[in-house]
């Protein structure tokens, strides 16, 4: 989609897709990932978590002891997210030329937010991330610019950086998105040559998703997914004991 079509929904109003509450897929496998956890003595893992809005899963992460850096095009959003949960931001504009020139940088204890356009970001901006949380940023773009997507965020990312994502699958008939469909065979057509890919549950959600129903769609899944990218090794974070990979989605009612 283009960077209008989001601006347009956030100035009207139109975000169905944020959600209120943390998400569930966040919470069951967030612990899949092999992440070390400051208790261990090492230090916090920065978290990426792309097209971010105003999510209340960057709290949570937070919470579970990250540093969170967040990436949102939208000004409404990036602002609604610390006024709506209470937190103090300092806004910074970066650079009047170079690297940061359109972008703003909200900063929290813990908690940052880039404000600009994902495909601008360099890795010198961003910052070393050992991990990235990705429940609504791939299946926000359409099937011509998917690729493009990963390649940018896989540019942005070190050997060994892990990540949760998280996709759903209908009849692409039914619906014609956002959030698209995106399958398996998608997932490991896009991510394949520079991830290790271990699926981790399906869940039936159709029954959870009145707005979707009233679309026409009769099936909708989500499937969520631990990547790895290339090399096991992590210089900037330390890493826990991997746990024993899944041989398929662990379905989920």
């Amino acid at each position: 989609m283009k960077p209008q079509f989001w601006h347009d929904r956030w100035q009207t109003g139109q975000i169905g897709f944020h959600r209120s509450a943390v998400d569930a897929n966040l919470m069951r496998h967030w612990g899949d990932l092999t992440l070390a956890k400051p208790a261990d003595g090492l230090k916090a893992c920065p978290v990426l978590v792309p097209l971010c809005g105003k999510s209340v899963d960057m709290l949570w992460l937070r919470e579970a002891g990250h540093s969170v850096v967040g990436v949102e095009l939208s000004v409404i959003a990036a602002e609604a997210f610390y006024m709506e949960n209470g937190i103090a931001a300092r806004r910074r504009v970066l650079g009047a030329s170079g690297a940061g020139a359109d972008f703003d940088r909200y900063e929290s204890p813990g908690l940052d937010l880039l404000r600009g356009d994902f495909f601008a970001l360099t890795p010198a901006l961003l910052g070393p991330v050992a991990a990235v949380y990705d429940r609504a940023a791939l299946i926000s773009w359409a099937d011509h610019l998917r690729a493009r997507y990963v390649e940018q965020l896989t540019r942005l990312l070190a050997p060994g950086a892990e990540m949760l994502l998280v996709t759903v699958e209908y009849p692409p008939h039914q619906m014609s998105g956002p959030p698209f469909a995106v399958s398996r065979t998608e997932v490991e057509s896009l991510y394949a040559r520079d991830y290790t890919i271990v699926p981790l549950s399906q869940r039936d959600i159709l029954a959870d998703e009145a707005r979707l129903r009233a679309k026409g769609l009769t099936s909708l899944f989500e499937m969520s997914y631990r990547l790895t990218r290339g090399a096991d090794d992590r210089p900037a974070c330390g890493r826990l004991s991997a746990k024993t990979t899944l041989p398929g989605p662990q379905i989920l009612t």
